[in-house]
């Protein structure tokens, strides 16, 4: 069962601001997302699944910094009862969801030969299957809004990047793409669905016992000679939630450094 705590900041104004779900957002790319739209004036929900100590620390710091409310809601995305638990707290504590985040993703990385079912259904349930189910219950009150934003976040790794000890992981990225495709389609004309790409992301998850020689080698590979920060990638997923990026549906970019 998801697990809320929720202390409102400047409250007066909270249904006057957009608000955003991160999934997966109290560290990493996904904290990094929230800092930004915090920033930017929006009302932001922290999920977390384990890692609660980080997630309430980004909320203390968004709450010494922004003048926003911040909610912190724990959800264990392969189980469609917390999901959806999940989405009708907020939507009781909010009353809507503007823009939706689907950036939390498990990575069971291991040889190959040692690769199992239950490996790979975990991984696609968790990144996968977990942002249709909260894509499917926060579309339907955006439906109603007549108005939102959905933002997948996949990787290189399911477009052109194989890595066989990480095939589940990368399978789940390439079905998160065709899932952006197929929602885009179901939610037309009123949400906009779009999809980033990043590759090498300078995160303590992706750079934990990676030999810094292999990272070297891979800086190579890339035409800015080095891997992206944390809120470089947050960057664009503002920019395609904004009203700046209004006309951008459908559509899959890549944030790699010109990766090749």
């Amino acid at each position: 069962m998801g697990s809320i705590h929720q202390e409102p900041k400047c409250s007066f104004y909270v249904y006057m601001r957009d608000v955003v779900l991160v999934t997966g957002s109290s560290k990493g790319i996904g904290a990094s997302c929230i800092l930004e739209f915090a920033k930017n004036n929006y009302n932001v929900i922290i999920h977390y699944n384990q890692s609660k100590k980080e997630a309430f620390l980004l909320k203390k710091k968004i709450e010494n910094h922004y003048c926003v409310d911040v909610m912190c809601i724990a959800c264990d995305l392969s189980k469609e009862s917390e999901i959806k638990n999940m989405v009708e707290q907020i939507i009781k504590q909010f009353g809507r969801i503007d823009v939706l985040v689907n950036n939390a993703a498990i990575a069971l990385d291991c040889l190959f030969e040692e690769k199992t079912k239950e490996n790979f259904l975990q991984t696609l349930d968790v990144n996968l299957v977990g942002p249709f189910l909260i894509s499917k219950y926060i579309g339907n009150y955006m439906m109603k809004q007549k108005r939102g934003s959905i933002i997948n976040i996949s990787s290189t790794n399911g477009i052109d990047t194989p890595f066989p000890m990480c095939l589940d992981y990368d399978a789940s990225k390439a079905g998160l793409i065709s899932l952006t495709h197929n929602l885009a389609f179901q939610f037309a004309p009123y949400i906009r669905v779009n999809c980033v790409a990043p590759g090498w992301v300078g995160t303590e998850n992706e750079l934990k016992d990676v030999d810094e020689e292999y990272i070297k080698s891979e800086e190579e590979k890339i035409f800015l000679k080095r891997i992206a920060k944390p809120e470089e990638i947050a960057h664009v997923v503002f920019f395609l939630a904004s009203t700046q990026a209004s006309y951008i549906n459908n559509s899959v970019i890549r944030v790699d450094g010109g990766l090749y």
